[in-house]
């Protein structure tokens, strides 16, 4: 099908767009973007230089994608990018900053929510299917992993990571890195495991009861995080899950700085409530 470009729509002739394309009222595509197949872009949106969508893409009324890092270092001569993947829902006022250094980029994966107001700092990495409630925002330098959920108004700071299917809580917030499958609330304070999003994405009982394992030889034995480690690893027999878990433990004791944040802090297990198996 060919596109349909409303006439009030700033299309720049240097912009590139695939096929089906919509693109709404008072929209504005710069120059050197690209559009996959399929993308809508509705009234009001911005795309900014320098930004890659691919198939399918949502934005909706007054989202800015691509625009320059809110960062001092950044000089507005340099060429950084935004990428962006497949089938992501990017809603009204949603901003992407693209990068800060020299061929840099904001990467962002496939299938992802970002509801109303959400910021994604310059440099951060998004994965698949990551769902930002309205009103996050992340800082720059973030990794969130695949399935993860920010709810309204957490969150994250600047070179810290959130693990595969983390939750944040609504008012949260993580100046430390959040392991994969656990639930955080206040501030890097932890609220249990997951256990009812793991049951979603499909891990069984006995994936459930390994990464609960490894979960609590990071936080419920008395050890220190590197010793903690050490017993992780006599865990040849673990599943997929749980090596995730280990992996990323083992990733957050060889970080240097400014990574080399350490966790978010133990938690009370009187003040757990994940669902339990």
């Amino acid at each position: 099908m060919s596109n349909q470009i409303h006439p009030t729509a700033l299309v720049d002739r240097a912009a590139q767009l695939g096929d089906n394309i919509t693109i709404g009222p008072f929209a504005i595509i710069e120059a050197d973007t690209a559009l996959g197949d399929g993308c809508q872009i509705k009234a009001g949106a911005i795309i900014r230089r320098y930004t890659t969508l691919g198939r399918e893409n949502v934005v909706h009324s007054y989202a800015v994608l691509g625009s320059d890092p809110q960062d001092f270092k950044f000089c507005s001569q340099d060429v950084t990018y935004l990428k962006i993947g497949d089938k992501n829902r990017i809603h009204e006022y949603v901003t992407i900053s693209r990068a800060t250094k020299p061929g840099g980029a904001t990467v962002v994966g496939n299938g992802c929510m970002f509801m109303t107001e959400t910021h994604i700092g310059h440099d951060s990495v998004i994965g698949d299917h990551v769902i930002m409630v309205n009103g996050t925002a992340i800082a720059g330098h973030v990794e969130i992993h695949d399935r993860a959920v920010l709810s309204a108004h957490a969150c994250v700071h600047q070179f810290c990571w959130m693990g595969e299917l983390a939750m944040a809580r609504g008012n949260s917030a993580a100046t430390q890195h959040v392991p994969p499958f656990v639930l955080i609330k206040d501030i890097n304070k932890l609220g249990g495991l997951n256990v009812v999003g793991m049951r979603r994405a499909g891990y069984s009982a006995k994936e459930r009861v390994e990464i609960k394992d490894a979960y609590n030889l990071l936080y419920r034995r008395g050890l220190t995080p590197a010793k903690a480690l050490v017993e992780m690893e006599q865990h040849t027999e673990w599943g997929p899950g749980a090596v995730k878990f280990r992996d990323f433990a083992r990733r957050v004791l060889m970080a240097e700085k400014p990574f080399g944040r350490g966790f978010v802090s133990h938690a009370d297990p009187d003040e757990e409530q994940e669902e339990k198996d």
